[in-house]
């Protein structure tokens, strides 16, 4: 699910952070830098790891940046395909189910990796499972699930982050640049609810217990 990545990069320390040990001033600009960002066919960046190794800074003529060549580690996500992640239903459409991981939203489950027989309840807006044995299953939104990773997907970014109109009204939004496609149709996926011990074994197991200790007695 993380890997480690190793980059090169030149890092820019401003002179707001000239206070700072230098190595902790270069630990914050990488994590400003990089942390919950996008590296195209890499994954998503979560944190620094640590620093391999460092140049000398130089002043920026004209900037009063010091700049410095850093190779370092970033701890990322990005998990193999067939993966199996727990996630939680984040909200759900027409299309399918939107997994929120705590760190990331950018997990989509569509209808078709779904289990057969799944229907999308307008007005609950939730997905309902209709089962063989005629009980019907809900992924509620906020549930506990179990997904395995079916693919990833890239998108090239546009230069600009949105678009407006005349009167400022936001005509278009930058869209994600990768986001992981999950399927729940086998057995033990979706809602971990579905899969936990009934009610009933709890109950039977209760009443053992209670017999054996009226033999003891």
């Amino acid at each position: 699910m993380f890997i480690l990545t190793t980059i090169e990069d030149l890092i820019q320390i401003t002179p707001q952070e000239f206070g700072k040990p230098s190595a902790q001033a270069i630990k914050d600009a990488i994590n400003t830098k990089y942390s919950n960002k996008v590296i195209q066919n890499v994954g998503l960046c979560l944190c620094l790891w640590d620093i391999l190794q460092t140049s000398e800074g130089l002043i920026g003529h004209g900037t009063g940046l010091v700049n410095v060549n850093v190779e370092f580690r970033m701890t990322v996500f990005r998990p193999f395909r067939g993966e199996i992640l727990y996630g939680r239903i984040k909200s759900s459409n027409e299309e399918g189910i939107i997994l929120d991981l705590d760190f990331t939203s950018e997990v989509f489950v569509p209808y078709t990796n779904l289990f057969e027989g799944s229907d999308f309840d307008q007005t609950e807006q939730t997905w309902i499972w209709k089962h063989e044995g005629g009980s019907e299953l809900f992924f509620d939104r906020g549930e506990s699930v179990l997904f395995k990773v079916d693919r990833e997907e890239w998108y090239d970014q546009k230069p600009t982050i949105e678009q407006k109109d005349d009167e400022g009204n936001v005509i278009e939004t930058r869209g994600t640049a990768w986001r992981l496609i999950g399927l729940m149709n086998f057995s033990g996926l979706g809602p971990t609810l579905w899969w936990e011990p009934g009610e009933e074994d709890g109950e039977e197991e209760g009443e053992e217990d209670v017999e054996m200790d009226d033999a003891e007695e």
